[in-house]
This record gives C-alpha cells, structure tokens and sequence, in this order.
C-alpha cells in the first residue's frame, strides 16, 4: 500500500475517524448501538453505502456544475440507501424492523455527505473508494465498540439476537458473559448511556493520543545531539 493510501486508512480508521474525531452521525450511533449485532447492521449499510456513494461521486465530478453538486450528491447517496433498505428487507427483515428508521436516515449522516463533497469529488475513483472504506470502517469499529459495552453492561452477554442478521444458523452464537442472575444496568442500553460512553470512548483516544505525542517529543530530544563549539570567531 503507497504512503497516500496508508494515509487515508490511518485517516479512516483513528486519526480522523468519523465519530471520535469529526463526531458525525452521533444520531444513529448512539440510538441503535444497544447490541453488537444492531450496530453491526447499521455499520454495514454505512459502509456499504460510503464506498458506493464515494465511488460515483468521483466518477461523475468532472461532469456535475458546482451549482448542482450537493443535489447530485444527495441524490446518489439516497440511491444507495435505497438499495440497502431494499437487501435488508429481502434478507435480514427481522434486524431491519429493529433498525426502523435510522436505514433510510443513511441518507442525512453528515460523515457520508461530508466524504462525497470534501474528498472524492477532489480525487480519482480509487483513493475515493479507499477514502469510504476506511472511513466506513472507522465508523463501523466505533459502532461495534459501543455496542459490545452497552450489551454487556445492559444485558450481560454478546450477540444477542445475531440470528436477525446471520440467519438461523447464529441463534446460539448468544455469549452470557456475566452470569444469568445479572441484573443488568439499565442506562447502559438508553441513549443517555450511549452519550456517556461514546464520551469515555473519545477520551481515551485523546489520552493515547496525547500519550503518543509525548512519546514522539522524548524521542526527538533523546536523538538530538549536542555541538561544543569552541575557538574565537573574529
């Protein structure tokens, strides 16, 4: 992979991510990352749709007037939330349901709208494909992430109900992590709960952050050397 394309995985995936950084799409992100597999559902179908939407964008960008870009953008980005409405409800109903309206609310995240216009319609297909997957992605671990914790906290376990995305064969991928008679903590599957660990999530990637650059300063001084010049300069 060329520096540019590490770049923007490196962009993507924590230096820029979308929901820790840019802190774009907070509103589905915290309504419907009760359950890993509710998240993993949303995260898909952002991701499916950022690489498609970021994809036509660049292919179309010498092709579109400045003055009819954003409506260009909007309406290919709500194609491709109109084809993830429509696979959803052919193979997974159940967690399309449980999703309710944050699918087609694809079609306002500010993250998807904001690659299409600052990113791909600047650059050629393929780093423009790149530049949605990572962010995708980025999105998607943020998600998964939230999720994982707000399910154990609330429910004790993991994967709950992964038959609604995986089909029959994952109905006993159910994981009780804490035991049976746990009460479970009821903020942590409500929104308020979200806001709060999304705020903890956010500051832990300032605190490695900050960690690192620390790190990187203590090794520049300890590299540095030190010149004794000595004489008489006239």
């Amino acid at each position: 992979m060329s520096n540019d394309l590490q770049t923007l995985a490196w962009n993507g995936l924590w230096k820029n991510n979308p929901a820790l950084v840019q802190l774009l799409g907070l509103c589905p992100l915290l309504a419907v990352s009760g359950t890993v597999i509710n998240a993993l559902g949303l995260g898909l179908a952002t991701l499916f749709v950022l690489v498609g939407s970021n994809l036509s964008v660049s292919l179309i960008r010498n092709h579109v007037a400045d003055h009819l870009r954003l409506p260009a953008f909007v309406l290919i980005i709500a194609a491709f939330t109109t084809c993830v409405e429509l696979l959803m409800q052919a193979f997974a109903y159940s967690l399309y349901q449980v999703l309710g309206l944050f699918i087609p609310l694809i079609v306002t995240n500010c993250a998807i709208l904001g690659r299409a216009d600052g990113f791909a319609r600047k650059n050629t297909p393929w780093p423009a494909v790149v530049d949605g997957f990572m962010m995708g992605i980025g999105f998607l671990m943020v998600l998964v992430a939230l999720g994982a914790v707000r399910e154990v906290l609330g429910l004790g376990s993991l994967l709950d109900g992964a038959h609604l995305l995986f089909g029959e064969v994952a109905r006993d991928w159910r994981i009780q992590v804490l035991p049976e008679a746990y009460p479970g903590v009821l903020i942590a599957i409500l929104p308020p709960g979200a806001f709060i660990l999304l705020g903890f999530l956010i500051a832990g990637k300032q605190a490695l952050d900050s960690r690192q650059k620390r790190l990187n300063q203590v090794q520049v001084v300890a590299g540095s050397k030190r010149v004794r010049v000595t004489g008489e300069v006239s």
